[in-house]
């Protein structure tokens, strides 16, 4: 088994599990916490041992979140998809911080070219709810959703000075129970003490407990030192405190309704670049003007206007169920829709605002609520109304893996599973800078003896290939009568005109804002099938393949950057 996150270190603190709480739910959160702590990917044998859950109760609820859209099963091989970053995604839009202040954080990291994140408490950890991060060699790799320990960074120093004494009691149990800081794999973790080393007459365990409570006494006075600072210097510095090198300073954004620390922004180094004693003067001001700009974007920020809620997620479920029978866990699946139920304009809901949002009974939705809140994920408020909130630990559930990704990897299975089905190769392509060349960047072949074989990476025309044209046409500058046609009726096809017997049609790929960011397109010999052919077969299927990557581009970079390449 692996060593227990800190989300389920915070479940098992609480309550027991409740009377009512639904199993196969907890499960199914289980196995999406490890299949991200993971990085995506595990067989199912491996989910087997990493959940202790039977191998049936695994492929039971594996073919569920497939059915959902959150894995898929590839080869031997579960690995999440980004369908499941509408799990996240709702946690964001609620919380809409990331929308309200990512644009000041992006241009604060350009201004400075140093990377620059905003975090918010998670008990007594702290996570990434936004990432601006520069390319370059030596670059910092923490993703949205990353949780880290809050006496290893500048922002957990910021958000205890506002711990009670509950909190800080919390935080000392935790840090007895794991010393290592092994529940948080975002972090190295912290070296095995030297056998022997503490208290020289005592044998070796008693030597390692005895360092381990040294250790722990040495952090307990280093944070609470550092705490001290931070609420009499209103900032703090990071020296080192995750991995030698890493430095960092933070301001808190504070809510102007309330005067409490929102989120907390960081501008992140290393050592060879900015020296942590000089980060005060170096990067402090200017972070200091980014965060008054923001506290003042939170104050004049209009009420959000509720987004359009889930539907017939109900009716989906339950039919569903009679399709598949009992390889579909219908209890998972309505669990799991719970959660976005809420979102932008909806950052609080009442048991019935989520069973109207969802189309479930009430004792269905009820028990629901009530089994993510002793896992974490929602919190009630205590009036009588019992008002429900997203907590930030639904970042966990596969968020943080998929945060990273890029254009071609979301494409990569879709091409596969469009070359199998109309058994030719198929390609995504971007334009290049000056317009006037493609740059092939995934593709899937066949194993047909007469194939297309365009390697990832290759540049070709722009004006002499379907895919060339189809980006072409999107530019939005006059175009030529021939790609107006194309622009109207969104698709180009190519006869023979970069190499003889050669065939292609594609189609764009649309970001979120409906810009042609990259084109797919099918490729075929002459001999093989007619124009008509490639316009009534290939077409449609291309075109829904386009749809496809579309949808994952849409959801993985509606909170994140997704390059192109």
């Amino acid at each position: 088994m692996p060593a227990m996150t800190a989300v389920d270190a915070g479940a098992r603190a609480g309550a027991g599990v409740p009377a009512e709480a639904v199993g196969p739910l907890v499960r199914g959160v289980g196995v999406l916490r490890r299949l991200a702590e993971a990085g995506g990917t595990l067989s199912p044998s491996a989910l087997e041992r990493a959940t202790g859950l039977a191998r049936s109760t695994v492929d039971r609820i594996t073919a569920t979140l497939a059915r959902m859209g959150y894995v898929r099963l590839d080869g031997r091989d579960v690995v999440l998809t980004p369908g499941v970053l509408e799990l996240g995604n709702a946690y964001l839009a609620a919380l809409r911080l990331p929308a309200l202040l990512g644009a000041r954080a992006d241009a604060l990291a350009d201004e400075l070219d140093e990377s620059v994140s905003l975090a918010v408490a998670d008990r007594d950890g702290i996570r990434f709810i936004h990432q601006a991060t520069r390319r370059r060699a030596l670059s910092v790799s923490f993703r949205i959703g990353d949780l880290l320990p809050a006496e290893r960074t500048a922002p957990g120093a910021l958000f205890a000075t506002e711990w009670t004494e509950r909190d800080w009691a919390r935080w000392r149990a935790r840090r007895a129970e794991d010393p290592r800081d092994t529940a948080f794999p975002a972090v190295p973790p912290r070296p095995e003490p030297a056998p022997g080393t503490a208290h020289g007459t005592a044998d070796a365990a008693d030597a390692d407990a005895v360092h381990t409570l040294d250790t722990v006494d040495t952090v307990d006075a280093d944070f609470t030192d550092r705490v001290r600072a931070a609420r009499r210097d209103g900032w703090a510095l990071d020296d080192q405190l995750i991995e030698p090198g890493l430095v960092a300073v933070s301001a808190p954004v504070r809510d102007p309704r309330t005067g409490r620390v929102a989120c907390v922004a960081s501008v992140v180094s290393h050592t060879s670049r900015h020296p942590a004693a000089d980060l005060p003067a170096t990067l402090l001001p200017r972070l200091r003007t980014a965060v008054a700009a923001m506290e003042a974007d939170l104050r004049t920020a209009p009420p959000p206007e509720p987004g359009p809620a889930p539907a017939g997620l109900a009716t989906w479920t339950t039919a569903s169920k009679q399709e598949l029978g009992r390889d579909f866990v219908e209890s998972l699946a309505r669990g799991l829709t719970v959660l976005t139920a809420f979102g932008e304009g909806r950052p609080a809901l009442s048991l019935t605002d989520v069973a109207r949002a969802t189309g479930l009974p009430r004792a269905t939705a009820r028990r629901a609520l009530l089994t993510h809140e002793y896992l974490g994920l929602v919190a009630a408020a205590p009036h009588k109304d019992r008002a429900f909130t997203l907590t930030p630990r639904v970042l966990d559930l596969g968020f943080p893996p998929l945060s990273r990704t890029t254009l071609p990897r979301l494409a990569e299975p879709h091409l596969r599973a469009l070359a199998d089905r109309v058994r030719e190769p198929a390609a995504l392509a971007v334009l290049t800078a000056d317009g006037t060349e493609i740059q092939y960047t995934a593709g899937a072949g066949t194993s047909g003896v007469l194939t297309v074989r365009i390697p990832v990476g290759a540049r070709l025309p722009a004006a002499a290939t379907s895919l060339g044209r189809v980006l072409l046409a999107d530019t939005g500058a006059p175009a030529s009568p021939g790609l107006a046609e194309i622009r109207t009726r969104g698709y180009a096809l190519v006869d023979e005109e970069l190499e003889s017997g050669l065939r292609s049609v594609a189609v764009p790929v649309r970001d979120r804002t409906g810009r042609a960011v990259a084109a797919v397109n099918v490729a075929t010999h002459a001999a093989r099938r007619s124009l008509e052919d490639c316009v009534r077969h290939l077409l449609p299927a291309l075109r829904a393949t386009a749809d496809d990557i579309q949808r994952d581009l849409h959801r993985a970079s509606r909170f994140t950057r997704v390059p192109t390449t």
